[in-house]
């Protein structure tokens, strides 16, 4: 009996580190395409995407409008993959991280550089799936504005 009382304890107090683990990796791998377009590495970024990515920006037009605009991942790849100019740095903030088995959603202000000037800021959401691999960004969709942006 106090075996078992031994083995239920232990398996209580583990569970918080597995959940923290997948969070950590979650992390990593939103980091890792930070870092990915920070470096202009393709393949880096390539590497943390899942196959049938879908991209999606919400835009508010002039008139007040709001607009969901579909975006191709591989344009995106290509741009970030392209010598550039100024290194694009966009830093965020994590905020909410939820997970259900191999299921993550992921919501991060962030504010986005042109080398050290500022371009826009907003809210990108993720979604990620754990493969084999590791977690891999399936959707990404993201908020775009030039004022209110978080400190």
């Amino acid at each position: 009996m106090k075996k078992l009382f031994i083995v239920v304890t232990l398996a209580l107090f583990s569970l918080p580190a597995f959940c923290q683990t997948d969070k950590d990796d979650i992390k990593k791998a939103i980091n890792t395409m930070f870092d990915a377009m920070r470096k202009g590495d393709s393949t880096m970024l390539k590497s943390v995407f899942a196959d049938g990515l879908a991209f999606q920006g919400v835009n508010t037009k002039p008139d007040g409008t709001n607009v969901l605009e579909n975006e191709k991942p591989d344009g995106f790849i290509k741009a970030v993959g392209t010598p550039h100019k100024e290194i694009w740095d966009e830093r965020i903030t994590f905020g909410d991280i939820k997970v259900d088995g191999p299921l993550a959603s992921v919501w991060t202000p962030y504010k986005f550089y042109l080398g050290k000037t500022f371009s826009h800021c907003g809210i990108d959401f993720f979604q990620l799936m754990k493969t084999a691999t590791g977690w891999k960004i399936v959707y990404i969709i993201d908020t775009r504005r030039k004022d209110n942006c978080p400190e």
